[in-house]
């Protein structure tokens, strides 16, 4: 059994309830778990099996307590689901957590059309996928061809529907698909198309047009696809929300940068300003970035800390200089940088800017 905390700050790592037991009765087991302090407000817990390889045994979940030691919050949940959901099936279940005075969100069933070539034909030999972002999180990896329905096939085409139930995500970004196979085959995938169930509309449309090269017993492939265009089912919204459909190209050059701040371990070094920085290349330079939503801390820029930041922008090639700096404001704004690390993964390239000051 594994579970996936989603808090207001970001998430945690898959905690494996592998020797956390800590009592155990009839039909009834408590667990004892660390999370990172800074995962805020948590709004969401996934849990599921952590593999069905070789297995046929099954987790029926009746009831979900969950306790803060410190404050003695709690909620609890009635479930009665079995795990696996289906036959071959989704293994995972997602639900918010309630908290008084805090409005919650709801489960939602995702519809995610996949419109291919040759998957069909060769999914037996094929594990794939795909894991869909917004702003309210992610659905963690799912499986895509456990549990087919709607299946249309044509001579040069096909798709097929897989359901997918959810935490609502908010506004689509992403699709994450990660592929393997069995055996040396190749897997022309178009597009996706991804709404609610119970809609028509929205519909988010992700663009893939690529014919993927699987080789047995290689790393598994993985592929990031950004919303291409949606579809409002509103002239209007429609003409406005296609322009993203011409933005798409540019999207898919969209490099990601980490950025590692510094802060000194001096007194007074840390800082309650608004920090923002700039990013120059030998190409091109960024627009103007906000660095409020640190990885690793609620409260960023504070003495001694490092706070690690994610942003995508065009491409800039070799990175040669920075700019970076704040507004003044809050008490006692000055701030001592240690340094800056950037990492453009796709180049393999790690640049590191020294202020000391």
């Amino acid at each position: 059994l594994v579970m996936v905390f989603y808090g207001s700050n970001g998430k945690s790592n898959p905690v494996s309830m592998e020797n956390k037991v800590e009592h155990q009765a009839k039909n009834e087991i408590t667990y004892d778990i660390h999370l990172p302090s800074d995962l805020g407000m948590l709004y969401k817990v996934r849990l599921g099996l952590q593999s069905l390889e070789n297995s046929i045994s099954q987790l029926c979940l009746r009831h979900f307590k969950m306790q803060n030691t410190s404050t003695l919050d709690t909620f609890s949940l009635t479930i009665n689901k079995t795990l696996p959901l289906s036959l071959n099936g989704d293994r995972w279940i997602e639900f918010p957590v309630e908290w008084p005075l805090k409005e919650a969100l709801s489960v939602v069933t995702y519809h995610l059309t996949v419109f291919s070539r040759n998957i069909l034909s060769e999914r037996n030999l094929v594990h794939m996928t795909a894991c869909i972002y917004g702003t309210h999180g992610d659905t963690g990896d799912r499986s895509l061809l456990w549990s087919l329905q709607n299946i249309q096939q044509g001579e040069d085409n096909e798709s097929f529907l897989v359901i997918v139930d959810a935490v609502e995500l908010g506004e689509l970004d992403k699709v994450v698909l990660l592929i393997s196979s069995k055996t040396d085959c190749k897997l022309d995938i178009r597009k996706l198309h991804l709404k609610e169930a119970v809609k028509e509309h929205p519909i988010y449309v992700f663009e893939v047009n690529e014919a993927f090269s699987v080789h047995a017993n290689k790393p598994e492939i993985q592929r990031e696809i950004p919303v291409s265009f949606v579809i409002r089912g509103d002239k209007k919204k429609n003409d406005i929300d296609n322009n993203l459909h011409k933005e798409g190209s540019q999207a898919r050059n969209l490099t990601e940068y980490t950025v590692k701040v510094y802060t000194g371990d001096k007194r007074g070094a840390g800082t309650d300003a608004n920090v923002h920085i700039i990013l120059f290349g030998n190409e091109d330079k960024s627009e103007v970035f906000q660095l409020s939503q640190s990885l690793e801390h609620q409260d960023p820029f504070e003495r001694g800390k490092v706070d690690t930041f994610k942003i995508n922008t065009k491409k800039l090639g070799s990175l040669h200089s920075i700019e970076i700096g704040h507004d003044g404001k809050g008490f006692a704004s000055g701030w001592f940088l240690e340094k800056v690390e950037i990492t453009d993964a796709s180049r393999n390239s790690v640049y590191c800017f020294n202020c000391n000051r």
